[in-house]
């Protein structure tokens, strides 16, 4: 099969289309043919040689799809042959087929294009799971989502608008009407605005009960000072850098604030079926009839691969950014 392949660690233009083995699947797995999968930030650190694949999973770029199942392992009875799904995955989906554990395959809602399938899984798995395992969203309550714009932000605002609760976001401010169209209640402007200042005014000086942050050091005094009482941080990512200093237990203790990290890529099989089912059956309905949605940037075929890398990594994406794989 064909396959997005990096010769060498750096650059986009290191990346090209060639020929790899194709996967043939084992017991309880299923082989896809990928229709469409998206970036996201992990593949731009694994292209730099800074995220390396867990222990057994693919060395290829990608982690989600969405696609048709060609075949089925010993042990598979749900899926068949011609069935439209789509997935999670540890790595892979840069690539004409793709093998993937029975348990973690979704069926694509009727009326959700393989484009729009394939732009799901990664980011609201992870809005899922920092929201509602983590985080506790309750109605009413005040989120603050930083990179709003971004594939998880997107998600993260829709998630926390569904549960009743009260979604805030930075980005830039040319990426706010997109927030604002999927239900974000207030945007501040990161390049100009002090947004603990903001919070402060929004809320009257409440505060936020969850605060879903991806860039880190920079941001955390000013998080831990948004935060109402018995608030969470929940740190997905530390793209602004990972090092704080002079951190005040004190402060954290007045809050009685709740710091939580968590990884997604490399949880175990178990957590991710767990997670798969429960979002499958509480939240996938409500992508049929639109409650929902994935927010597409733009969609390349697959051989720019790279052209689609430095439009992510030069930030210039609202929402995903996805990948037609053409065979």
């Amino acid at each position: 099969m064909r396959a997005v392949r990096v010769s060498e660690e750096g650059e986009p233009e290191h990346m090209t289309i060639g020929e790899v083995p194709t996967p043939s699947p084992g017991p309880n797995e299923v082989r896809v043919k990928v229709h469409a999968t998206a970036l996201n930030r992990a593949d731009t650190f694994q292209r730099r040689g800074h995220y390396p694949p867990p222990e057994g999973a693919s060395s290829i770029l990608g982690l989600e799809m969405a696609g048709v199942v060609e075949e089925a392992g010993e042990g598979v009875i749900d899926w068949q042959e011609g069935d439209r799904v789509f997935s999670l995955l540890a790595g892979g989906g840069y690539a004409e087929q793709v093998v993937v554990h029975k348990d973690l395959l979704m069926a694509i809602p009727p009326g959700l294009s393989m484009r729009d399938a394939a732009a799901i899984p990664e980011v609201f798995l992870t809005a899922y799971q920092a929201l509602h395992w983590l985080g506790g969203v309750r109605r009413d309550h005040n989120v603050l989502i930083h990179a709003g714009a971004s594939g998880v932000g997107t998600a993260a605002i829709q998630l926390a608008r569904e549960a009743g609760a009260h979604p805030y976001i930075t980005a830039s401010a040319p990426k706010h009407d997109v927030c604002r169209d999927l239900g974000a209640e207030a945007t501040i402007d990161y390049e100009s605005e002090n947004f603990a200042d903001r919070i402060a005014e929004i809320t009257d000086g409440d505060g936020v009960s969850i605060v879903v942050d991806f860039i880190g050091a920079p941001y955390f005094h000013q998080n831990v000072e948004v935060l109402a009482p018995d608030g969470r941080i929940i740190q997905l990512a530390t793209l602004g850098g990972s090092t704080v200093t002079e951190v005040s237990l004190r402060a954290l203790m007045a809050k009685r604030a709740q710091l939580l990290t968590s990884t997604l890529r490399d949880r175990s099989l178990d957590y991710k079926v767990q997670l798969t089912q429960e979002f499958a059956s509480d939240v996938l309905p409500t992508f049929i009839d639109g409650q929902l949605r994935p927010v597409i940037d733009s969609t390349y075929d697959w051989t720019d691969v790279a052209d689609a890398h430095r439009r992510m990594e030069n930030n210039d994406n609202a929402g995903k950014i996805v990948l037609e794989v053409v065979s």
